[in-house]
């Protein structure tokens, strides 16, 4: 299910844009200035779908950015608070829980301090009380020297070099949001106002049970991180190792979420684990430029997601070509595998220009959760009977076929095959779905 994006009217007159999604306890994240985007962020970024399975997810857009007005450039917190202001006052909220990352950490807090009855938790990634707190880190260096110049390097930098990524492909599609996201002046004035902020005198004062996540990045060193929440009377810090949006949504949850609520996956559980991978997608790009391929790809997530949710499976993680996900039945997951194909089918019968094939590979096993991710021989398996599948085509390894025996299945015995870091060979099948 896509966002639907909704409308609030700050008290000086600019449309915010902001969507919400999920049931549960209320929690805003608060934007990235800059970098957010209310429609494009649900497939962007990997932490927000998880949330919403939790909380009352709301995320909106600030003036200048993303879908609202984009012309007003007025990047103070006064400004900043007066947008969040009119997102509280137009979803009926009472108290609430707020994640902020980076940039938007002094917001949060000044929100925080001005309405204490309002906000119940606060969850800080990567913050900062004042700009010099970090000037002069190697992360400030690069962005001071680049920031004036080439705007798609400075952008694709960003994500590079001052957040500390390293998968060359989110680089490249993080890059490009930001710049679908603000334009370079507007940036400028945001970059020009942040270094105003001050709240180091605020965080006394916050009465907000408070979480401080932190990892080391050349950006805000973890000196940063201890110093804010050394500030917060009674705030839990914590330092993380790597980049990981789902163990923060993970960590926002077991903080900020119900009491009591189970894990969704069991350790030692038996689950089918299901892999997608999109056949060509650099060439795609290539082919058809960044907007039309991500169309595709976006057509891909829809036609996987209605799957798993008609047939009870869990979305895991988007893996850039395509989605893995897990289902504690086999039946189910070869089910949802047929249902994808088939509408994959209809969408390249319909529109031949803009075909999309897909390779599906699954195995069962028994595999680790952890931070809202599986892991262990069981994925990796499903992971390499994905490589060995053709465009359009469904593989399952034997202990797939034995579990859903019976079941009405068509499958193809394609014999042993030796799969990549596995020394004994498997035999895998396939699973006929055209009528």
């Amino acid at each position: 299910m896509e966002p639907q994006v909704q409308y609030a009217k700050t008290s000086d007159g600019v449309n915010i844009a902001f969507a919400s999604m999920g049931e549960g306890p209320p929690l805003i994240r608060v934007p990235l200035e800059g970098t957010t985007h209310v429609q494009r962020d649900w497939e962007m970024f990997p932490d927000l779908q998880p949330l919403s399975r939790t909380f009352r997810l709301i995320w909106y857009d600030s003036r200048g950015t993303g879908l609202s007005d984009r012309d007003e450039t007025d990047f103070s917190i006064e400004a900043m608070m007066r947008d969040l202001e009119a997102v509280f006052d137009r979803t009926g909220l009472g108290s609430f829980a707020v994640l902020a990352t980076a940039n938007s950490v002094p917001l949060a807090v000044t929100y925080a301090t001005t309405f204490p009855d309002r906000v119940s938790h606060l969850v800080l990634v990567n913050g900062w009380a004042k700009w010099s707190d970090f000037a002069g880190s190697p992360g400030h260096e690069v962005h001071e020297a680049l920031i004036d110049k080439d705007w798609t390097l400075y952008t694709e930098t960003l994500a590079r070099v001052l957040a500390g990524v390293d998968d060359a492909r989110f680089i490249g599609l993080f890059g490009e949001h930001i710049r679908a996201c603000i334009e370079p002046e507007a940036y400028r004035s945001l970059v020009l106002a942040a270094k105003s902020y001050d709240v180091s005198a605020l965080l006394p004062d916050v009465k907000a049970k408070t979480l401080v996540l932190h990892r080391n990045n050349p950006w805000t060193p973890i000196r940063v991180g201890q110093k804010l929440a050394a500030a917060i009377p009674d705030a839990r810090f914590l330092a993380m190792d790597g980049w990981s949006p789902g163990r923060v949504a993970r960590l926002t949850e077991e903080f900020a979420g119900p009491a009591g609520k189970p894990e969704s996956v069991e350790l030692g559980a038996l689950r089918t684990i299901l892999f997608t991978d999109m056949e060509g997608s650099t060439s795609l790009t290539q082919r058809l430029g960044d907007a039309a391929a991500q169309e595709l790809l976006q057509t891909h997530n829809r036609i996987v997601r209605e799957a798993l949710k008609a047939h009870a499976g869990t979305e895991t993680k988007h893996t850039g070509d395509g989605i893995m996900a897990s289902f504690t039945s086999a039946s189910a997951a070869l089910e949802a595998a047929v249902a994808i194909q088939k509408a994959l089918a209809d969408h390249n019968e319909a529109d031949p220009d803009t075909a999309i094939r897909v390779r599906i590979g699954l195995n069962a096993g028994e595999p680790v959760a952890e931070d809202e991710d599986l892991f262990g021989t069981a994925v990796q398996l499903a992971a390499r009977v994905c490589d060995r599948a053709e465009p359009g085509q469904i593989l399952a390894s034997n202990v797939v076929q034995e579990l859903a025996a019976g079941k009405g299945f068509d499958f193809a015995d394609q014999g042993e095959s030796t799969l990549k870091g596995f020394e004994k060979p498997v035999r895998v099948y396939e699973v006929r779905w055209r009528d």
